[in-house]
């Protein structure tokens, strides 16, 4: 069967953001996405209200029942929830050190609203951040991690921390007119691109573009051809999204 990625993340009722966004993304990458599901979230595309974090137990139980069933080739995390939660992924990438690994380090959601207590969180990750094969954070995700303001150095600090490839992305820097995102690996620039910054706020982009680049590595992608490929793929949802009702965030149309 195709190549899997095993993907732990939070489920957004609204279907923009978390578990749908990651199985939506992925197969349109052309992999295959199991789940392990780390937390129920009360949400919309509007703001989240709260959330019930799974048990490490169950969220580990989860995963181990799929190992050795599928063709898993690549993790994917998205929201965790729990420090709890965040040791017990660190514990199943040490036993599984074949397995490439996309950190998408979530903190809080788009639409706005607590995805668990960012300063322990962000402590947590830490564990994380040396196992990931490339981290998808955005400037805001970029800034908390390391503590730092200016995006080279903080960029900088995570090679420090043990990051192998780190994909900042710009959407919520101060540019009207376009995004620049910006690739490292091993603490260089080896990529840079830009595209017309498109009008509204979209629920779920983060998600959809660390899973279609999760997918396109398990297919065997070299890492900066799964990036450009995930880059382009997710302009054209964006471009497409759906608005749910006047107020809220569109909705990206993966297919």
């Amino acid at each position: 069967m195709r190549p899997t990625v095993l993907c732990f993340s939070g489920l957004d009722p609204s279907g923009g953001a978390g578990l749908q966004a990651d199985i939506e993304a992925i197969g349109q990458s052309g992999a295959h996405a199991a789940i392990a599901c780390t937390a129920l979230t009360i949400q919309n595309s509007q703001q989240v209200f709260g959330f019930q974090a799974t048990s490490k137990e169950l969220l580990l139980a989860q995963a181990n029942a799929v190992v050795g069933d599928l063709p898993i080739q690549c993790v994917k995390s998205g929201m965790l929830g729990t420090t709890d939660n965040i040791s017990a992924l660190a514990q199943f990438l040490r036993e599984h050190s074949d397995y490439q690994y996309v950190l998408d380090p979530v903190l809080v959601a788009n639409s706005g609203g607590s995805l668990g207590d960012q300063a322990t969180l962000v402590q947590a990750f830490v564990e994380l951040i040396p196992l990931a094969t490339i981290l998808t954070p955005n400037t805001v995700e970029l800034r908390a991690l390391t503590g730092l303001d200016d995006l080279e150095a903080a960029t900088q600090k995570l090679f420090k921390m043990g990051a192998k490839a780190v994909l900042v992305k710009g959407g919520h820097e101060d540019t009207p007119n376009f995004i620049k995102n910006q690739l490292f690996i091993h603490d260089e620039l080896v990529a840079e691109s830009t595209c017309p910054r498109l009008e509204g706020e979209y629920h779920g982009s983060g998600c959809s573009l660390a899973s279609y680049i999760a997918g396109r590595l398990a297919l065997g992608d070299d890492l900066k051809i799964a990036v450009q490929h995930a880059e382009v793929w997710l302009f054209g949802v964006l471009k497409n999204a759906e608005t749910p009702i006047p107020n809220g965030q569109k909705i990206p149309k993966r297919f």
